[in-house]
Order: structure tokens, then C-alpha cells, then sequence
């Protein structure tokens, strides 16, 4: 190894720096100056969180080698931009207008939006967006508005036009801050770059640490084992132990039960490292413990994998196939869930006055959040198996892994780290289950990061499906029926399997009235990627069908879009497809809010469009649930502090979406009459040794449950501190008169009334709360190209009374955002082009309108906290066929296979102007529809 010593002036004093220069990047060499503000995420020059001012130009530090580094340059990070106690204007912005959800692109942000303003104080929206763009600054969080609000409040007080103080939140003093804007108690160490992820814990953990590198074959989706010979990796410098399946303690399975009486798999068939096959690309068959990450890494790459090829079924379509062997010992179509109501659909739709069908695609989205996955692992001061990870469900890993490497559930300790988001694929335990396999048998602390493509392979997704549908109605317009058969690809694991199927069968035709319903959700495995938890989480797949065939059954009664869906809303009395009540009615109030909106944007595409550009507006009604069914269950606790502060312990995973916030926000509403300040409330979360389980961070639930928790365990607190007169007992009187200061507050949904599916009808209401929306796209189509672009996006939604309107509004343009790009371009189907997060179609900031806005209905909940629901799944539920339904009202082609890509619109373009309308035909789902409902109709559970 040759190094080099510079001089280089970073954040204002001239530093001496010794560094690789042809290895070292120049983020590699800041972050081990301590500067770990400067992220990486991709490591490929994609995201920009890595971004720095070098000489006066933002750079991608992540990928400008120090051999480049003239010395003596000047280089500023965000720690030379402001402190926590001098925040820069455009820190302040970041956490006053919303800038700050994860909070792992904003560094690199802040830093790039100082470069613009450092070179134009007087930005346009438009020149904000166009410099991002250019620097390729990346975020998943917040589909980039509020970013953009933020830079042009900082622009005005850097030009003197206002004051640091008119862009900072003022806390009324005894005022609630339910409903209001205060800002995230964690974005204060996010803008300022002094917040640790995970990766910047393993640059500081202590000595003897050594660093885990997978080995992934990547040569199959389906093979069996032969042999794995680990003879060469074991003699190369620095490596201590290299790990196969044989070597772990436990049973080496992830245990993610599935809980529903047709499921021929119990959710046990997942290894935590491949012992007899690989049955996906991403697969891990060993695990390098070195000295460094390099030699771990290396001596990776030398670990020999033999294997005999297997049949590879690489979609429903192909494991379905009659000639399909087997991937695991049970059938590939391992679960079906039936929804029928009514009479028959097919005799209703054979009888109706008009009826539309076809067949839908929608494709397995990758998460892409700009972290991949990051954990750490040690033994802690009392024993305990300790893992730092990106965890959504700290409770439920535990129980997950803990026989799988061996080890007693009480002594399996998980904490979440602060997390660059992950928007439900670190619900699963896989990488956490590795960590503990390594853990016992080493008494090393340990650290793993996965480079972007290893994380891309190795982390779940959401699941592919393909749907046949049809939709009938009368000669007035109302819906008669609807038909539906869905089948889900859910890869080679079954995790979550059960929840995703009830949300299939749960939102096909939300939120309309339709008397007459005949459906089947069949869930098998094939050699893709498994199916996690993500956003909508089962929702989008329905209504990827439901809502293309409101609109083709509009058309086609040659009704108005708009006027169909108001004639078919349910209102008041009406029962949904599972032939229980809607809990709320609201969507005639959402679709007047959002009528002068669409009117405007039909007359704009009809006066603005051209022969090329051909402008179309698309409209959709969706929705979803929260909690995670009849027996959902939470805990948190709150305790009164010596100086009558009060501390607050959950486990509300935070993955950006605002833990935090959501916890203080009804803690301080919760406690009103104790007339605590926002900052006497201290937040203690996400430590399964020291706080109590609130279960997952999926479903939209965590508002919804903990609030009913806190409120339990704050009327417990105040009854305890109450004296007779009224007055509240001080710490030390609570003390004296041997009085708790700590109270476990409760929520439980059983016994509320609520029902899982009838596995047999599909009758049943399985949660408490609902969330409502109606969502309208304006898109442009370039005709010679095929390239859409979405020119703005609106949302009408109901998530009840809202607690935090900054974090409400940050998942909902976030969701549009992802929505937008689950509609025209993200994928991961190929695992060589869609193994970068550019290459799998992440929006850039140009790809998101600027122009979106969400409009609320605040509709008390009977049941909810505070009258609140939850509330970021609604918004990525069924907005994306608002762009695919407006891709057909702007060009007459009907894109049925997701995602819209320019190639694939140019194709169906081409293919109206030769009068051969592309068309899927029907899928083959495994059986025909009707002797499927037939036979569970004949063999009830």
C-alpha cells in the first residue's frame, strides 16, 4: 500500500490528511476524519448524499478519487455549513418546511442547495429543481416539494428579505401542538449531519471489531448445492472464520408464521444461510468474518460455490404452469382466499345491461430507499445477543431469529439504529438473522454493510401480480358486479404472505358499492425475489385492476370518469366486497373537494395539448386500513422523572416516517392537564430491553395503536398524581407516599367486534380504522418517444384528525412520488439492469411534479386516538393508476402491464395506429376461476 500525505482546507482550517490516493474516495477519506455527515449510499454517484462543495462545485464525493484531490483544495461539508446552535437558513428551512423525514440524503442537500445559492441567491423553483437534477440528488421521502420550499425560504433570508426567526416554528407557550406543524424532535441532528446510521456507528465502533462480507453466488435462481469450498477464502490475510449453514447453532430457519387456514406453509421454509438449495439470485450460502470490510470482502470473492441447475420459474405465471416442479415440498400455490358476494358475478355479469374485462400486470417493485441495508452486532454488559439494525418490527425479529441461530428469545436484544428508511423491506429478519448466526459463535463485536447491488439482490420487494377481471353495470350506471381472479408472485418465502392476501381481497373495488362479487387471491412461490411488507402493502395490485376497469366501463357506457365514480361511491349503508359496512362514508365529500380541480385539468388537456404532446388527466378512488386485524396489540410506557419531566418508551420503529413527532405530538396531548412543555417530554424508543413491544411499523398503525396506548397509560399517570383536591402529586410526593412513577399503558383491538376473512367467503372485518382518498393526474405523453410526464398530482384524503399535519404531508407527497415511479419505471425483474437504484428506475427530483397538492378531510374517528387514524398507506394505495388511466385518456392506449415505459406506451402507440390494439390475453392463473371457488366451496376450513 503507497499512501500520500495532502494539505487541504476542509470547513475553514487547513488540514494534513494521509490517504490512499488510487483506493480512497474523497468521501472515504472525510468519513474517517470523523466527517460521517458526508453519507454514501450508493456508491456509484446515483443519490448525492455524498454530495460536498469541492472548490467552489458540488461534487459526488462517493465517487471523485483522491488521486483527483489537488492539494491545498478547499472543500466544505455540512458540518462547516451550521451548528445545532447556528443552524445555516437552510437547515432551519429543512426542519421548519418538512425537508426532514429519514434524513439520510439531507447533508448532501443541504450542501448541494448551498452550492446553488452560493452561485444564484435568487433562485427560481424551477432553477432549484433543474440543480438537483444535475447533481443528482436523490430522496425517497418526500417526493422533493418540500425540499424545494425549504431552499426558497433559505434563499430569502440569505438575501436579507426575512429573518432566521420567520422561517422557525413558534411554540405558543401552553398550546397543543396536535394537529399543528412543530417540527421532528430528530431533524435537529439530521440537518446537521451529526445523526449516526449505521453506517457511520460501525467507523466508530471500538477495536476488535471484525467486519462480515455474504457471499451471494449470483450464478441461479434455482439450483441445488453441490458442494461450497471455503479452502482458499480460509487462508487469506485478515479472514478469522468464513460461516456456512453448517456452523449455525440453531435450526437455521426464519420463523415469520403464516396465520390463515388455507396456507399449506407455515412459514418456516426460509434458511437464514442456503444449506441444500438456492432458491432466488440473491440467496446467501456463506458469510466472511475479517479483520476489514476490504479482506472480507475479498476473500468473498474467493469462496467456490458448485451446484447442479434446477428449473427456474421466474414468475407466477411459470410456477403455475401445470409441468412446474415443485420449489418446496407443498404445492407452489400455497395460499387461496375467496371473496364472494351476492349472487355469482358471472351470471350478474352475463345478465348486465354493460360489462368490461381484462387482464393486469403490475410488476415487483424494489424499495430503493438511498441507505441499503447496514447492521452491527456484540455482546452486550449482561449477555445479551445485541443487533443494531434497520428493523420495523423489533419484537416480532426477536421472536423471528432467535431459533434460528439458537439462542433464547429473552437474550435476543435488537435495536433500531437511526435509518436512511427502507418503506417496509427491513420488516424482514433476513440480514439480522445473519448477524446473529456470526454472533454465536465469535465474541467479537461485528459489522455488516452490503454494498448497493448485494442489498438490491438480497432484500425483499413488493410482490408481482397478475390479475383477469371483469366489471358489469346496469343501464343507468351503477355497478352490478365484479369478478376477479389475482394470482401473487411471492418469491421462494412466505413472510407476510397472509396479510397481503387479505389486502388483496380487501380493496379490489374500495371504496364503491357493488352488490355482486365473485373473487379468488392466490399466492404462490416462484424463484424471483420473496415478497416483504411496502407501502400500500397488497393494495396497489388491486387496485391496478379495479380502477382500469371503472374507467374502461365508463368509457364505455360513455359516462364521464368523474360522474361514474360519484354515482357508485358507497355511502351511507352500503357494504363493502367483504359484506360488512364501510366504517366512514366520506368519499362524496372527498370527490366534490377534487371536482373543480379535475373540470380544470380536462379543459387544460383539451385546449393544451398538441399532435406530439398529448395531455390527458386521470382519476382514481382508493383507500386502506389500519391495524393489523383482530388481535393487533401494543404497549408503551411513560414515566415521571425527578424534575416532573415525563419519559416516554415504545417501540414505534421510526424508518422516517416520524416515530418521534407521532410519540411527543399524543404524549403532550395526553398529559394536557399536567401542562408540560413539548421539551420536557423525553422520547426513549426502539430497544427491546428497555422498551415495551408496540409491534411492527407496517399497516399504517403505529399512530393509531400507540396513541391509544399513551392515552391508556397517561390516564393512569394522571390518576396516580392527582390529589384529592386536583392538584398533581410532585415526583418526590409520589415517592413518599409509595405511589409508581411508571405505567404500562395498553392497546388491544380484541374484542372490539372485529373478524379476520372468513377463509371460505371472504366475509369479515379484520381492522378498526379506514383511511379514504380520490387521486387526479395530469400527464403529457410524447408521442414520437412514448415518454410520459406527469405534469402535476392532487390528492382528497381522509386519515381522520391529524396529528402532525408536517409528517401527514411528508408521507403524502413521498407516496405520490413513489407512485409516480410504480407507474412509469421502476422494476426488478432484471438482476443485472435493475440492480442500481438508477437502473431500477428511481424518480429523480424531474420525474416529480412540483405541482402537487393535498387537500384533507379531517373525519373524526370513533375509535382512534385523539379522533386520528393512521395514514401513509393511503396515499400509495391507488394513485398510481390515476398516471396509467391518464396515459389512456391522453393517447387511447390502455398500458395493462406496469410499469408504463416509454418503450411500452411507443409499442402500444404503434400498434392503435396499425388497428392491432395491444391486449393481454387471459392469464392462466393455475385453474379456472370457477372450479377454484367451486372446490374451497366443497372442502371448507
Amino acid at each position: 500500500m503507497k499512501l500520500t500525505r495532502l494539505f487541504l482546507t476542509i470547513n475553514g482550517a487547513r488540514r494534513m490528511v494521509v490517504c490512499d490516493p488510487e483506493k480512497d474516495s474523497l468521501a472515504d477519506m472525510l468519513r474517517r476524519l470523523g466527517l460521517t455527515g458526508t453519507k454514501v449510499g450508493c456508491k456509484a454517484g446515483q443519490c448525492g448524499a455524498c454530495s460536498v462543495i469541492l472548490n467552489g462545485e458540488v461534487v459526488r464525493s462517493c465517487v471523485r478519487k483522491m488521486k483527483n484531490i489537488k492539494e491545498f483544495s478547499v472543500i466544505e461539508t455540512i458540518e462547516g455549513i451550521g451548528t445545532p446552535t447556528c443552524l445555516h437558513p437552510l437547515q432551519q428551512a429543512w426542519i421548519t418546511y418538512g425537508g426532514v423525514q429519514c434524513g439520510f440524503c439531507s447533508p448532501g442537500f443541504i450542501v448541494s442547495a448551498k452550492g446553488l445559492l452560493d452561485k444564484n441567491p435568487d433562485p427560481s423553483r424551477e432553477d432549484v429543481r433543474d440543480w438537483f437534477q444535475k447533481h443528482r440528488n436523490l430522496c425517497r421521502c418526500t417526493g422533493y416539494k418540500p425540499l424545494v420550499d425549504a431552499v426558497m425560504a433559505a434563499a430569502k433570508v440569505m438575501r436579507g428579505e426575512a429573518s432566521i426567526e420567520d422561517i422557525t416554528y413558534r411554540e405558543e407557550e401552553g398550546a397543543s401542538i396536535y394537529g399543528s406543524r412543530y417540527p421532528r424532535p430528530a431533524a435537529l441532528a439530521k440537518v446537521t449531519g451529526l445523526c449516526d446510521y449505521g453506517d457511520d456507528i460501525k467507523l466508530k465502533m471500538p477495536d476488535g471489531t471484525l467486519h462480515l462480507a455474504i457471499v451471494q453466488p449470483k450464478v441461479a435462481s434455482h439450483a441445488r448445492i453441490v458442494a461450497i469450498d471455503t479452502s482458499a477464502a480460509e487462508k487469506m490475510d485478515g479472514v478469522v472464520r468464513i460461516v456456512t449453514a453448517k456452523d449455525i447453532k440453531g435450526t437455521n430457519r426464519i420463523v415469520v408464521p403464516v396465520v390463515h387456514p388455507r396456507s399449506t406453509e407455515p412459514g418456516t421454509e426460509r434458511p437464514i444461510i442456503a444449506d441444500e438449495k438456492i432458491f432466488r439470485y440473491g440467496d446467501v450460502v456463506a458469510v466472511v468474518m475479517a479483520a476489514t470490510e476490504e479482506k472480507a470482502r475479498e476473500a468473498a470473492k474467493a469462496v467456490k460455490v458448485e451446484i447442479e441447475p434446477l428449473p427456474e420459474y421466474l414468475s407466477f405465471l411459470d410456477a403455475v404452469a401445470p409441468d412446474a416442479l415443485r420449489i418446496h415440498t407443498g404445492p407452489n400455490t400455497y395460499l387461496m382466499q375467496p371473496v364472494l358476494k351476492g349472487q355469482r358475478a358471472e351470471d350478474a355479469i352475463d345478465d348486465a345491461f354493460c360489462s368490461v374485462e381484462g387482464s393486469f400486470h403490475s410488476q415487483r417493485e424494489p424499495h430503493l430507499s438511498i441507505e441499503g441495508d447496514t447492521l452491527q452486532g456484540y455482546w452486550d454488559t449482561e449477555g445479551n445477543l445485541t443487533i443494531h439494525c434497520k428493523t420495523q418490527a423489533v419484537g416480532w425479529h426477536r421472536a423471528g431469529i432467535a431459533g434460528g441461530i439458537g439462542m433464547d428469545v429473552e437474550r435476543v436484544r435488537i435495536i433500531e439504529n437511526p435509518t436512511g428508511a427502507s418503506f417496509g423491506w427491513a420488516a424482514s429478519p433476513g440480514s439480522y438473522a445473519i448477524m446473529g448466526a456470526c454472533l454465536m459463535l465469535v465474541d467479537n463485536p461485528l459489522t455488516l454493510t452490503m454494498s448497493y447491488e448485494e442489498h438490491q439482490h438480497f432484500s425483499g420487494k413488493r410482490t408481482a401480480s397478475y390479475t383477469n377481471g371483469r366489471m358489469a353495470c346496469d343501464e343507468n350506471g351503477l355497478l352490478t358486479a365484479l369478478e376477479f381472479d389475482t394470482g401473487i408472485d411471492h418469491g421462494p418465502y412466505t413472510e407476510v404472505s397472509d396479510h397481503i392476501i387479505e389486502k388483496v381481497a380487501r380493496f379490489m373495488g374500495f371504496p364503491y358499492a357493488i352488490p355482486n362479487v365473485s373473487g379468488l387471491c392466490r399466492i404462490a412461490h416462484s424463484n424471483h425475489n420473496y415478497g416483504t411488507a411496502y407501502r400500500g402493502f397488497g393494495s396497489p395490485q388491486a387496485y391496478t385492476c379495479s380502477e382500469a376497469l371503472v374507467d374502461m366501463l365508463a368509457e364505455k357506457m360513455g359516462m364521464d370518469r368523474f360522474a361514474f365514480r360519484y354515482k357508485n361511491i358507497a355511502r351511507e349503508g352500503d357494504l363493502n366486497i367483504n359484506s360488512v359496512p364501510f366504517r366512514e362514508y366520506p368519499m362524496q365529500t372527498l370527490m366534490d373537494m377534487i371536482k373543480p380541480y379535475y373540470d380544470k385539468a380536462v379543459e387544460d388537456a383539451r385546449t393544451r395539448g398538441t399532435e406530439t404532446r398529448k395531455r390527458g388527466v386521470g382519476l382514481v378512488c382508493g383507500g386502506f386500513s389500519c391495524t393489523l386485524g383482530p388481535h393487533d396489540h401494543c404497549e408503551v410506557a411513560l414515566e415521571l422523572n425527578p424534575d416532573g419531566t415525563v419519559t416516554h418508551y415504545n417501540t414505534w420503529e421510526d424508518q422516517g416516517q416520524g416515530g418521534d413527532i407521532g410519540t411527543l405530538t399524543h404524549t403532550h396531548e395526553a398529559l394536557k392537564p399536567l401542562g408540560l412543555a413539548p421539551g420536557q417530554i423525553t422520547l426513549v424508543q426502539n430497544d427491546s430491553h428497555v422498551c415495551p413491544d408496540s409491534g411492527i411499523a407496517a399497516g399504517s398503525r403505529l399512530h393509531y395503536m400507540v396513541g391509544n396506548a399513551t392515552i391508556h397509560a397517561a390516564n393512569q399517570l394522571l390518576a396516580a398524581m392527582r390529589k384529592p383536591d386536583g392538584s398533581y402529586r410532585s415526583y418526590a410526593e409520589m415517592l413518599a407516599e409509595n405511589i409508581p412513577v411508571k405505567y404500562v399503558g395498553v392497546f388491544d383491538v380484541t374484542g372490539a367486534g372485529l373478524s379476520a376473512l372468513d377463509p371460505n367467503t371472504g366475509v369479515g372485518d379484520p381492522t378498526q380504522a379506514l383511511t379514504y382518498g380520490v387521486f387526479l393526474a395530469e400527464v403529457e405523453v410524447d408521442t414520437e418517444t412514448g415518454k410520459t410526464a406527469v405534469l402535476s398530482m392532487r390528492c382528497a384524503g381522509d386519515v381522520g384528525k391529524i396529528g402532525n399535519l408536517l409528517a401527514v404531508e411528508g408521507q403524502g407527497y413521498g407516496g405520490l412520488s413513489h407512485t409516480i415511479g410504480y407507474a412509469l419505471s421502476e422494476d426488478y425483474s432484471d438482476f443485472k439492469r435493475h440492480a442500481t437504484l438508477a437502473g431500477a428506475g428511481i424518480p429523480y427530483i424531474r420525474d416529480i411534479p412540483d405541482n402537487m397538492e393535498l387537500m384533507f378531510l379531517e373525519t373524526p374517528r370513533a375509535d382512534g386516538p385523539f379522533g386520528s387514524s393512521g395514514c401513509s398507506e393511503l396515499f400509495q394505495s391507488s394513485s398510481h393508476m390515476a398516471v396509467i388511466n391518464a396515459i389512456y385518456d391522453a393517447t387511447g392506449v390502455r398500458i395493462y402491464d406496469l410499469p408504463a415505459r416509454p418503450e411500452k406506451v411507443k409499442a402500444a402507440l404503434e400498434a392503435k395506429a396499425a388497428g392491432k390494439p395491444l391486449k393481454p390475453k387471459k392469464y392462466f392463473l393455475g385453474s379456472d376461476l370457477y372450479d377454484a371457488l367451486d372446490d374451497i366451496d366443497e372442502n371448507p376450513v
